[in-house]
């Protein structure tokens, strides 16, 4: 579902918007989010967009992330990105905290042809309740 161009574009892009998280670069991400964005954080804190880039600005919390193999699909002008995230994290008592878990996030093509994020989840590794099925073993 995903052409090697397309991939190598959002791939870009979440580098891009990584970079400019741990920079406190305002610019790109005004540029890389859209006005409709939707950024829940993994412990259920919901940003819009200038809500997000007031946290940024204002906690400077990002001091590290890390991305693991990441699953493109494309469809049309919509990118679902799915993978593993690590995030180092400055602590409001000025400590440092990892936080690790899985990250969904949501682009649109827009107007201009660049690709800018609509929606973005974390959920957290956490205790599984249930054995893996032999299924799970393998991740896609």
């Amino acid at each position: 579902m995903s052409d090697p161009q397309q991939h190598a574009e959002l791939l870009a892009v979440e580098e891009r918007r990584r970079r400019a998280l741990i920079d406190v670069d305002l610019a790109t991400l005004d540029e890389l989010f859209d006005e409709s964005l939707v950024h829940i954080h993994a412990p259920g804190v919901t940003h819009t967009k200038a809500q997000l880039l007031e946290h940024t600005a204002t906690r400077r919390a990002y001091l590290g992330i890390e991305r693991g193999e990441l699953v493109i699909r494309l469809f049309g002008d919509v990118a679902v990105i799915t993978g593993a995230i690590t995030n180092r994290l400055r602590t409001a008592d000025g400590g440092e905290r990892v936080l690790s878990g899985v990250a969904t996030q949501v682009l649109h093509r827009a107007a201009g042809g660049g690709w800018r994020f609509i929606s973005f989840q974390m959920t957290p590794y956490g205790e599984q309740a249930w054995p893996a099925l032999a299924s799970e073993e393998q991740r896609p």
